[in-house]
């Protein structure tokens, strides 16, 4: 691993952070509410996510244990908005048993629990992928391990700093090989992405000369 590849990272992080200054992520109150944004998030925006979220407070069902008594089908109706409610219903469900299962229904059990463990654990969750798994341990956890996304390979590919070819476990493991391991760090750096893939480096017609990381390629060959 080179230097110049470390630096190019950080460097990113540089002129992200610059530009956008702080994201302040995950948007919630609660370690139980980025818990169940990370489920509802899937295949859907904030917005929509954030409708769902304010279904729950407003019946006042946002605890671990209400939400894991819940019927089913009541449960899919709170979370409508956010798309694929049955589904995402069932997943939200699924999570919540496997807490109860292994840490007494307790999420600081899980939180303490260690990294390669809780991880294991979230990923034995059907319906639950590293994404998903990983985003709950970062944002609600506060976890030291970097999560990837369409954006990260988007951004990074599209500027040469890591393969077009790369899958979510090699890229996670360029980004964790090269920073400093600080779930702060990554934390703002993973909202950094996601801001300039939306903003710029979008799917279809990118802005590419309004990009502040025009060049930054160019700069670590």
């Amino acid at each position: 691993m080179s230097k110049e590849k470390n630096d190019a990272f950080l460097k990113v992080y540089d002129r992200l952070y610059e530009f956008f200054g702080p994201q302040k992520w995950w948007p919630g109150e609660t370690a139980l509410e980025m818990m169940v944004g990370a489920v509802l998030t899937q295949n859907t925006n904030w917005v929509n996510v954030e409708k769902a979220i304010g279904n729950l407070k407003g019946a006042g069902l946002l605890s671990f244990s209400l939400l894991l008594h819940l019927p089913l089908d009541d449960l899919a109706e709170y979370l409508r908005p956010s798309g694929y409610y049955n589904i995402k219903a069932k997943r939200l469900k699924n999570l919540l048993q496997m807490i109860e299962d292994r840490y007494e229904g307790e999420l600081e059990r899980l939180f303490d629990d260690t990294l390669e463990s809780s991880r294991s654990n979230l990923l034995s969750v059907k319906g639950v992928g590293p994404e998903t798994a990983d985003s709950i341990l970062l944002y609600a956890a506060h976890q030291p391990v970097f999560v990837i996304d369409t954006y990260t390979h988007r951004v990074f590919s599209r500027h040469q700093l890591v393969p077009e070819e790369s899958d979510y476990h090699s890229l996670q493991e360029e980004f964790m090989g090269r920073l400093p391991e600080d779930a702060s760090l990554f934390n703002e750096y993973h909202a950094l992405i996601v801001a300039v893939a939306k903003e710029f480096c979008k799917k279809k017609k990118p802005r590419c000369k309004e990009c502040p990381l025009q060049g930054v390629e160019e700069e670590n060959c």
